[in-house]
């Protein structure tokens, strides 16, 4: 076991608060890996206070995890002490379901579906029909910590060359903006429409942009709270008809309709 530092909460009334505990030792196929930095995700915010009432108390966020593996299991291959790795919202699934063979674990249709990697398992035991949790644990604690333990086949490299404290967001408002991009076959010189320019907008233009896609980019903004147009100019990877926004629709006012030429 190791000795472990944490912020938590233990009420959805509650702030995060220092919590200690411990960490199981890496098992063969595991690694322990030293958090260099955590992302935070709104969906943090939403589990804390317990939004969409699954919460598990003491409830320790963190799906954005970037650190060094301190230490190996005996029959990990993928990774080594030193390596620079990322872990995302997902620890393990069940590995045996059709969706998980064909590498689709987010759609694990296992005894309790995927284990996340703060919360405990998508479907815990009381929603079971046996009362059985397959993974033996009711709540994990996530990337608000100091160090975590996680099987070697959900543990990702990170490139060395790329800024450690940037890395973090792209383990889920990256991947949840590249992954359509992606399924959709886009190729450059494709429109992109992309709706709000939040966490996750804003990581979907940079990407579209670098991929040399058009982008639209559709924003509802409040009057006074937000100026696009001074936000986009100053995302560097962005260049072209920035001038070019408009109000798309006169029934809907203060939606805001941005077209951006690709990066040249």
């Amino acid at each position: 076991m190791t000795k472990a530092l944490g912020y938590a909460a233990k009420h959805s009334f509650s702030r995060l608060k220092p919590l200690e505990f411990e960490r199981p030792a890496p098992k063969a196929n595991e690694v322990q890996i030293d958090v260099l930095y955590c992302g935070v995700c709104h969906s943090d915010i939403h589990q804390v206070e317990n939004d969409w009432g699954n919460t598990v108390y003491p409830c320790m966020p963190g799906h954005e995890i970037v650190g060094r593996v301190s230490e190996a299991g005996a029959s990990v291959t993928r990774h080594k002490v030193g390596d620079l790795v990322g872990v995302g919202c997902m620890i393990d699934s069940c590995r045996s379901c059709e969706p998980c063979r064909e590498g689709d674990e987010h759609h694990c249709e296992g005894h309790n579906s995927w284990l996340a990697t703060y919360n405990g398992p998508m479907k815990p035991a009381a929603q079971t029909d046996d009362g059985v949790n397959t993974y033996a644990e009711d709540n994990t604690y996530g990337g608000y910590s100091n160090v975590i333990v996680v099987p070697e086949d959900f543990v990702l490299q990170v490139p060395e060359s790329i800024p450690v404290e940037a890395a973090a967001p792209i383990l889920c408002a990256g991947v949840t903006t590249f992954s359509p991009l992606r399924h959709w076959g886009m190729k450059a010189g494709d429109k992109v429409g992309i709706v709000g320019l939040g966490g996750l907008g804003h990581m979907a233009v940079k990407l579209a942009n670098h991929r040399r896609y058009y982008d639209v980019l559709l924003d509802h903004v409040a009057s006074g709270r937000l100026d696009p147009v001074a936000i986009l100019s100053q995302t560097e990877p962005m260049t072209g008809a920035i001038d070019a926004y408009k109000a798309f629709d006169e029934r809907q006012p203060g939606w805001l309709k941005v077209e951006l030429e690709p990066a040249a």
